[in-house]
């Protein structure tokens, strides 16, 4: 596979509209992410593209700053299956105390009306209090 992403970044103080773009290429049965921003680049090679993304956006923090697209909003978290024939592209976006439904189904790159950018921690944060809301 090899697709490029253009994705928005907020923050970071520039004030203006600031955008990265994203790489995906397959390397055996890895996933390599390269995201080129403010003449930088950050690679990240794992073993999906969410867990890239994932790693490149604790970089971005350092700089303030959040991509703008469902792999780094608070309501998106990947879900077993799913992530597993997707590479980590496809993604389930989650609502406290129902399971993700098939409509749920987004990829990290695209954005929407609900994209709610968090840093990553706050992502994890989201995802264990909607696992603790879903009834037993």
């Amino acid at each position: 596979m090899n697709e490029e992403h253009t994705v928005f970044l907020i923050g970071g103080g520039t004030g203006g509209d600031e955008q990265a773009t994203f790489a995906l290429q397959d390397v055996g049965t890895m996933c390599r992410l390269t995201c080129s921003y403010r003449n930088k680049v950050i690679e990240a090679e794992e073993d999906d593209y969410f867990e890239a993304l994932f790693q490149i956006r604790q970089q971005l923090e350092v700089d303030g700053l959040l991509p703008f697209c469902y792999g780094a909003s608070a309501n998106v978290y990947p879900e077993g299956m799913v992530m597993e024939m997707s590479r980590g592209l496809t993604v389930c976006k989650v609502k406290m105390g129902q399971p993700p439904q098939r409509t749920d189904l987004v990829n990290i790159f695209d954005d929407g009306y609900d994209v709610v950018p968090v840093f990553v921690h706050m992502q994890q944060q989201f995802w264990d209090a909607w696992l603790a809301s879903l009834p037993s």
